[in-house]
């Protein structure tokens, strides 16, 4: 048996585990990761992993599942929204990067068809590292941050066209190249409509049969079954496998099932994704890069700049503020994991040169490198080379303050998003002023259009606090689920107020403690309070007086909800976030004839020095909460702890075998 294939797998998985493991410890997009782990164990790296047939296959499979990706989030009502930004922005920007740096490559000996695909590689920028870090500056409601995701919108529909046209530019031959891309041109349109006919005809009765079947490994096989087969269809075309993926994920995406596909589909995606960029990385030879160094670098340094530049000068053609276009230039400047699907391509219809690919993929990895340090200071760079945008930002501070001046006793609320204008319209009941600050420039309009005191203002910003009148207010909440956000509210609150009462919406108890800690007055997880809500309208329901009802919620809150905290987790082993997931959980252990923690009191067993917390004893059907240190424990009890999942399985191997 032949365990080349196992070998390489195995290699790639475990120096991608470890990689990964690394960038997320830094707080860097796993991308890079990828890329990394492919440079390392690459045929030019330490050569672990061979240039092999294996290998290609899965930077194919890893490509088509990155296109369907794309198809499936496409949303034609969201373009139609942002029309301007995306196709007046995005486009401007796509056709003169494209052509400029297109006609560098000709003007530097490459041939026309090279010089298309690489204008076209070095237009696009990275989705994945872009959004990734603009989400954790909490910078993806700023100005820089929505006509940045504008033009990426732009960017990764304009991929669609470009794998068009590289299998034309690779067959044209000694046809006329204006032949042989009209003729591309109505192959692609043929096909476009036959598979939209077939989607839309066929596609939701298919999905409404295999639903119906309530099978999900069936479910899961007709969406690899399409996506495969429309990628086929396309290739069989002339085309590329890619832009069939990319019209699979479309066709999926406008019927009702979208949201089930991309949750079966999400192993499938991340694995094959991860090591499409592994693969991407292994391409990199290290010695054209030690031998080209100074080209390289060249190129590193007049991407970012000049990308930088264009988006500033189409920028301002929009009427951006020059300090927001500059922002939003710096954020756009690295290269993008699109790019590389065009370089498969363009190598797969030998359209570029070896030296010629190897330094094209050189700057655009090492760009994206560099992208986490660029987009980290953004701003900084902004306020020192363009001292108008300085000045903007502290009119921005004469509006909050302006808005504040005459407030006196006042409440600051953090966000303006539903809780906030819900408490918003509470304080208005009984008269209380308030003054709240968001970031999403659309809403701040049109509630100063109805009258609110609302302004756009970054709430975790120490000036802005001022601003907004911290030291002659009343009380401040923060309405938003962002933690982190929340940590650094709460620091420069009790820095500045000590005594300020200052109230924390979380999503959850996960944060509670870490919260409380920081200086919160109150914390306020929505998941506990929406079950304390559901509980007295019950309660209420079945007869139980008002008096007694209104006991057990109070108890509940002077207690800081310890006997709501955690839940039995049962085989969810994952949460939507990783940063935002239950960390304290509910578990249960039986105590068999023979237990070490039979005949001990809870106080000899010491789990609080775990931070295991004993939430209940059941014994003989009867169950006990909140057991004193003083409880006896005997054969057959019932153990609920409450922790994390570590401390638990500690204190459970303590209770059972001491």
């Amino acid at each position: 048996m032949d365990s080349t294939g196992f070998h390489i797998a195995l290699i790639l998985l475990g120096v991608a585990v470890v990689l990964v493991v690394l960038f997320r410890y830094l707080h860097l997009p796993q991308i890079l990761a990828y890329l990394v782990a492919g440079v390392v164990v690459g045929p030019f790296g330490l050569g672990w992993v061979p240039d092999s047939a294996t290998t290609r296959y899965l930077a194919e499979f890893g490509l088509v599942f990155l296109m369907f990706t794309l198809g499936l989030e496409f949303s034609l009502s969201r373009l139609m929204a942002m029309k301007v930004t995306v196709f007046g922005l995005g486009g401007a920007q796509v056709l003169f990067t494209a052509v400029g740096f297109g006609t560098i490559a000709w003007w530097l000996g490459v041939a026309p068809e090279g010089s298309i695909v690489i204008g076209g590689m070095l237009a696009l920028s990275s989705t994945a590292i872009v959004m990734k870090l603009l989400v954790d500056q909490l910078e993806q409601s700023s100005r820089h941050g929505r006509y940045a995701f504008g033009v990426l919108l732009f960017q990764d529909l304009v991929v669609v066209p470009f794998l068009i046209l590289i299998p034309a530019l690779g067959g044209a031959g000694t046809e006329s190249l204006w032949l042989t891309l009209g003729w591309a041109l109505l192959k692609s349109v043929a096909v476009l409509a036959a598979i939209f006919v077939i989607g839309r005809w066929l596609l939701r009765p298919l999905f409404h049969e295999v639903a119906a079947g309530r099978s999900r490994e069936l479910f899961m096989f007709t969406v690899l079954l399409l996506t495969l087969a429309s990628a086929w269809a396309t290739e069989q075309a002339g085309l590329s496998l890619a832009l069939g993926a990319f019209l699979a994920g479309m066709m999926v995406g406008e019927t009702e099932y979208r949201h089930q596909v991309e949750g079966d589909i999400l192993p499938f995606r991340d694995i094959l994704l991860g090591l499409f960029f592994v693969t991407v990385g292994m391409l990199l030879d290290m010695n054209v890069l030690e031998r080209l160094w100074p080209v390289v670098l060249a190129g590193v340094i007049a991407l970012l700049l000049v990308k930088t530049l264009i988006v500033l000068a189409v920028g301002r053609i929009f009427r951006l503020e020059t300090g927001v276009a500059l922002r939003t230039g710096l954020v756009l400047s690295q290269g993008g994991e699109f790019g590389f699907a065009l370089l498969l391509q363009a190598q797969q219809f030998q359209l570029l040169a070896g030296d010629v690919a190897q330094i094209v993929l050189a700057v655009v990895v090492l760009s994206m490198l560099l992208a986490p340090l660029v987009i980290r200071y953004n701003g900084f760079v902004a306020k020192r080379l363009v001292p108008s945008y300085t000045r903007a930002r502290q009119s921005d501070l004469e509006v909050i303050r302006a808005e504040a001046e005459a407030s006196q006793g006042h409440v600051i609320v953090c966000g303006f998003g539903r809780s906030g204008q819900n408490l918003g319209w509470m304080l208005e009941q009984d008269g209380i002023p308030y003054i709240a600050l968001d970031l999403d420039p659309l809403r701040v309009r049109d509630a100063r259009d109805a009258g609110k005191p609302v302004v756009y203002g970054d709430a975790d910003r120490r000036d802005v606090l001022e601003a907004a009148g911290l030291a002659r207010a009343r009380a401040l909440v923060v309405s938003f689920e962002n933690v982190p956000s929340a940590l650094r509210i709460l620091e420069i609150t009790r820095h500045l107020r000590p005594d300020m009462p200052v109230i924390v919406r979380t999503r959850d108890d996960a944060d509670l403690e870490r919260l409380n800690a920081a200086g919160a007055t109150e914390v306020v997880p929505e998941s506990l309070e929406g079950s304390l809500m559901m509980g007295s309208h019950l309660l209420l329901l079945l007869g139980v007086p008002v008096s007694r009802i209104v006991g057990h919620v109070r108890d509940v809150r002077r207690d800081r909800y310890r006997m709501l905290r955690g839940f039995f987790h049962g085989e969810d082993l994952f949460e939507e976030s990783t940063d935002t997931a239950y960390r304290t959980r509910l578990h249960s252990v039986t105590l068999p004839q023979g237990a070490r923690a039979v005949g001990r009191q809870l106080a000899e067993l010491s789990l609080d020095a775990l931070g295991v917390a004993v939430s209940a004893v059941r014994r003989g059907g009867i169950r006990g909460p909140d057991p004193g240190p003083e409880t006896r424990l005997v054969a057959g009890d019932v153990v609920v702890l409450l922790g994390t999942p570590e401390a638990l399985e500690a204190a459970e191997k303590i209770l059972l075998e001491g």
